[in-house]
C-alpha cells in the first residue's frame, strides 16, 4: 500500500469522524424539552432527517397506516412539524434520544387533532423496529402527558389508536389511559376503526373525591 494511498485513507477516516462528532455536537446543543431516565426529548431537525426515513419507511413500524410513506410524504411530515406544529403550536411530535447513545430511536410528543368537529390533545409515538418492546415509548409517553397537565395546563389528553395496533394500545394503558370511544378514520381509500382512549384529569380528580367522601362516610358510621 503506497504511502499516498494511506494518507487519502487517514484523511477519509478523519472526515468521517470529524463529520459524526459535529452532528453529535450540534444534537446535543438542542433544547431538552422533556427528559426521563434513560430518554430526552427534543425538536426535529435537518440532521435527524435520515432517522425520521427509517421510522416511516418501514413497512412493519408503519404497518398501522397501511403503507410505508414515500419520499415525498416524509418532507411533508418533517415540513408540517417544523413550520406547523413547532411554530403554530410550540409542540409536536419530539425526537425520542437515548441518553447514553445520543441515538434518534423513534418520535413521541403531543399534537392537536380534529374529529367530527372537535379538537383533542393526542400524544402520539411511533419507534424504529429495532428499539420495541424496551420500554422507551410508555417512558417517553407518560413525560408527555406530565407536560400535558403541567406545562399546557390541559384538562384531558388522548390517544387515537387503530383498532388492531395492540402495542400502542397497551402503551396508552400502561400510561393511564381508558377506552372511551370507538371512530372510523378515512385513509388509503378506505374506513378504519379506531380507538379513542383517554385520561381526564378533571374527571379522575373527581373520582378520587368521592372515594374519599365515600370513606369518610364509612368511618363515621362504624
Amino acid at each position: 500500500m503506497s504511502a499516498l494511498h494511506i494518507t487519502k485513507t487517514l484523511g477519509k477516516i478523519k472526515t468521517e469522524i470529524t463529520d459524526r462528532i459535529n452532528k453529535k455536537i450540534i444534537k446535543q446543543s438542542m433544547k431538552t424539552i422533556l427528559e426521563t431516565d434513560r430518554l430526552f426529548l427534543r425538536e426535529f431537525s435537518d440532521s435527524d432527517y435520515n432517522d425520521l426515513c427509517e421510522i416511516l419507511q418501514d413497512k412493519d413500524v408503519m404497518y398501522a397506516y397501511d403503507h410505508v410513506f414515500s419520499d415525498d410524504e416524509v418532507k411533508n411530515w418533517y415540513n408540517k412539524l417544523i413550520t406547523g406544529s413547532y411554530k403554530k403550536n410550540g409542540f409536536g411530535l419530539w425526537a425520542v434520544i437515548h441518553k447514553n447513545t445520543n441515538e434518534v430511536l423513534g418520535q413521541c410528543g403531543l399534537t392537536i387533532q380534529e374529529l367530527d368537529g372537535e379538537k383533542y390533545l393526542e400524544i402520539g409515538y411511533l419507534f424504529k423496529k429495532k428499539h420495541w418492546h424496551k420500554g422507551y415509548a410508555t417512558e417517553a409517553a407518560l413525560d408527555c402527558k406530565k407536560y400535558a397537565f403541567e406545562k399546557l395546563k390541559a384538562e384531558k389528553v388522548c390517544s387515537i389508536i387503530r383498532d388492531n395496533n395492540i402495542a400502542s394500545q397497551n402503551v396508552a394503558k400502561r400510561i393511564g389511559m381508558e377506552k372511551v370511544n370507538e371512530i372510523m378514520k378515512h385513509y388509503s381509500n378506505t374506513d378504519v376503526l379506531h380507538y379513542i382512549y383517554e385520561f381526564d384529569k378533571i374527571k379522575k380528580i373527581k373520582i378520587s373525591e368521592t372515594k374519599m367522601e365515600k370513606s369518610e362516610i364509612f368511618l363515621k358510621n362504624h
